[in-house]
């Protein structure tokens, strides 16, 4: 399976998967939820996506989960609804799922939230009936062996990430017809990922990552404003300035990206992954010196994490 930068190698324990709804374990194929579910009448509600490593005892460990727990609950706070069960219930739910699939490395898990089941069709969250729909997809899910050295090509779209007071960016919400619209685009274009600016003008993000250039021997991402406040791209930020390497948040235009020294970009699913083109510009070859020693030091962190054993 080729997608981007989300390529992954195909799987067949996937197909006999046990997929949790509301705490009940269903196979993969059996797993459904209602038309009236708010996520799919309206894209209501929130997600995560999670990664799994194996840990002291061989039992997979979710990276950075607490980080991740909070950003859902966040999201649910921000759509004003209750998530009907406490952190470590879902923290619960979501190993007991990993244990019952014997998955516990090389795991990609969606964690899926919505306000719940409508009695009609509409909008109004005074028609939802009962508590929220979660859902819990794991998938033993590998990146492509290529993805963490062979470059990425990008394309920057015309759809941009918009003002707050239209739809809030930094929310993880299942509605993400912008980043689809963008997707498209670069896709069309030959590309893996699309390159989207904000209302200025400047660079925001990637349709599915976070974007980062190298600049004269520092690391240079947006200034955040109109992006998701991404778990890895925040984790690299703090690896980077720990280990002597100046991270800036700030403003910049496509004039520095395309006379950059290196880019790449970064997500759970592959972690810190390089880009080699941008609009046909050739940035590198593929992995340069920067990005391989951010994969050296994410790859340390997610070791030292998982080494703790499940929290």
């Amino acid at each position: 399976m080729t997608y981007s930068t989300h390529a992954y190698e195909p799987d067949p324990r996937n197909e006999a998967m046990l997929i949790d709804v509301n705490g009940t374990l269903f196979p993969r194929h059996e797993a459904k939820v209602s038309v009236f579910d708010s996520g799919f009448v309206l894209g209501d509600g929130v997600w995560e996506g999670l990664r799994v490593h194996p840990g002291p005892d061989g039992k997979g460990v979710i990276a950075f989960l607490d980080r991740h727990l909070k950003r859902l609950w966040d999201g649910a706070k921000t759509l004003d609804f209750d998530m009907s069960l406490s952190k470590e219930a879902l923290k619960k739910r979501l190993y007991a799922c990993l244990d019952a699939n014997n998955a516990h490395e090389g795991v990609h898990i969606r964690l899926m939230v919505s306000r719940g089941v409508k009695s009609t069709p509409y909008q109004d969250p005074r028609a939802t009936i009962g508590g929220p729909t979660i859902v819990i997809v794991p998938e033993f899910k590998r990146p492509v062996a290529e993805t963490a050295s062979k470059g990425k090509r990008l394309f920057t779209v015309h759809v941009r990430r918009g003002y707050p007071d239209v739809q809030d960016q930094k929310l993880n919400s299942h509605s993400k017809l912008n980043c689809i619209m963008a997707c498209i685009q670069a896709t069309k274009a030959g590309a893996d990922e699309a390159l989207m600016l904000d209302p200025h003008g400047f660079v925001a993000t990637c349709n599915s990552t976070h974007f980062f250039i190298v600049k004269d021997g520092e690391i240079w991402t947006s200034s955040g404003d109109y992006c998701l406040g991404g778990i890895t791209r925040g984790i690299v930020l703090e690896l980077a300035r720990a280990n002597g390497i100046v991270a800036r948040e700030r403003n910049f235009s496509l004039h520095d990206v395309y006379g950059s020294e290196e880019a790449f970009v970064t997500g759970t699913f592959a972690g810190v992954t390089p880009v080699s083109e941008i609009d046909g510009r050739m940035i590198s070859s593929g992995r340069g010196p920067m990005v391989e020693r951010l994969q050296q030091l994410y790859k340390a962190r997610v070791a030292e994490v998982a080494s703790k054993g499940r929290q």
